[in-house]
């Protein structure tokens, strides 16, 4: 069962982030700051009340009068508990609550022979002021949660930048430009993490070139110290007696031979010092003569011919290598179809291992045992690296079965697609970008 991800940036995570925590300490603030702002206005307006009632309490135990202000002489409407506490010869006061009107405070003194004046009024005026400060408690909490959602977007994106920077730099690494450093990439003048990122890619791409670079040259030293016994074994073989065993010698000893050139062809490629040299070339004219005297049996088409600037020699060695895979692995019959700056060759074989797929082509691994066979997987390798000099792109796939889903063990052919660039290389073996259809 697949795991469903949510993919969403940096940036709108540190935003949500402070904006979550912005409105958990505004919520909590305004809460502590309604309850004492309440209780502090309710405190006062029964100490205030309280001073009322006795003051006509007092008044009008010396001069005999009604109550004034609304007092009243054992009131009826006078809460229960408040009359109890009054009668027991205590003054006090009780905060009334209505469900859809301002609670009222009242405020109960004893007179004496069992007599309790009171007083009351509603609590409007101070929830007025408490509602006004429940509106300002919004709108500040909101100003709190929208600023640091700014904030968050501001300081999201500034890391988010700096990453996608790394991101793009580490691509270009793994392309294959050894001039790229990460951490000149990102840049800044704020030092953070992401510079200690940086700088751990910088070195693992430093290890990892000197590595390659190291293998580079012991792989291209043993293939040329091969190159000397190899000849000489050929012409030493040229010399032996008609005979079978003498086809086999010379045989394997050919096969040696294209295997040492092979692997120094490698080398030259993984060095990235080849450069191609251009010239302007009919694309369908040049692939039908090539492909005619490379493999007469193959079809051509030619959908639509342009004028490329390109290396012949090169273009010719990467169709002979796709031609050669596609005979050596694939079923006939064999299709070349010239579209534009576009070749595809295709084979009606089992199709391409699901590694090379997912992967591309990887020297010495030839795939799955249904296109195994005889080789050493560098056909693929060579011309992927010989149209990456030419600044082009090959791709590969497989055509799904009739009726069946594309993949390996349902395929009805192998298609390898290449691409060649609107523009040529330059001299100093840099590219454009390859702009490709759909």
């Amino acid at each position: 069962m697949r795991r469903f991800t949510l993919r969403t940036g940096i940036r709108w995570k540190i935003t949500l982030a402070i904006a979550a925590v912005g409105a958990l300490t505004a919520v909590a603030l305004s809460l502590v700051v309604h309850s004492a702002a309440r209780v502090s206005m309710m405190e006062s307006a029964r100490d205030a009340e309280l001073e009322r009632v006795q003051y006509i309490a007092t008044r009008n135990a010396d001069m005999g009068r009604k109550p004034i202000w609304g007092a009243k002489l054992n009131d009826p409407e006078l809460p229960p508990q408040l009359r109890e506490k009054a009668r027991s010869g205590r003054r006090g006061t009780y905060v009334q609550e209505h469900p859809r009107k301002a609670p009222e405070v009242w405020a109960a003194v004893p007179l004496g022979n069992g007599q309790v004046l009171s007083l009351h009024h509603p609590f409007r005026e101070s929830a007025n002021m408490v509602r006004d400060l429940d509106q300002a408690l919004v709108v500040g909490s909101l100003s709190v949660v929208i600023g640091g959602s700014a904030l968050g977007v501001l300081i999201g994106g500034q890391i988010s930048r700096r990453l996608r920077k790394a991101a793009a730099a580490a691509q270009r690494v793994a392309h294959g430009d050894p001039e790229v450093r990460v951490r000149d990439a990102v840049g800044g003048v704020v030092r953070d993490e992401t510079d200690d990122l940086a700088r751990a890619v910088d070195a693992m791409a430093d290890a990892l070139q000197q590595r390659l670079e190291a293998e580079r040259r012991v792989t291209a030293d043993i293939a040329h110290e091969l190159r000397t016994p190899v000849t000489g074994l050929l012409t030493a073989a040229e010399l032996l007696p008609p005979g079978r065993p003498t086809e086999l010698v010379r045989d394997r000893a050919q096969a040696l031979r294209a295997l040492v050139e092979d692997v120094l062809e490698v080398a030259r490629l993984d060095s990235a010092s080849e450069r191609a040299e251009l010239q302007d070339v009919a694309l369908g004219e040049f692939v039908s003569r090539r492909v005619a005297s490379l493999m007469p049996e193959a079809g051509v088409r030619i959908v639509a011919d342009e004028i490329v600037s390109t290396d012949p020699r090169r273009l010719e060695r990467i169709l002979g290598n796709l031609l050669a895979n596609a005979a050596r692995y694939g079923q006939a019959p064999i299709q070349v179809d010239i579209e534009g700056r576009v070749v595809r060759v295709r084979d009606h074989g089992p199709g391409f291992p699901e590694a090379l797929l997912r992967e591309g082509p990887s020297r010495f691994r030839t795939g799955s045992t249904d296109r195994a066979g005889v080789g050493h997987g560098l056909g693929l390798t060579i011309a992927e690296g010989q149209a990456r000099v030419l600044g082009a792109r090959l791709t590969f796939r497989n055509v799904a079965a009739p009726g069946g889903a594309e993949g390996e063990g349902a395929s009805a052919g192998a298609v390898a697609v290449l691409w060649l660039p609107e523009h040529a290389p330059t001299a100093t073996g840099s590219f454009p970008i390859i702009k490709l259809p759909g």
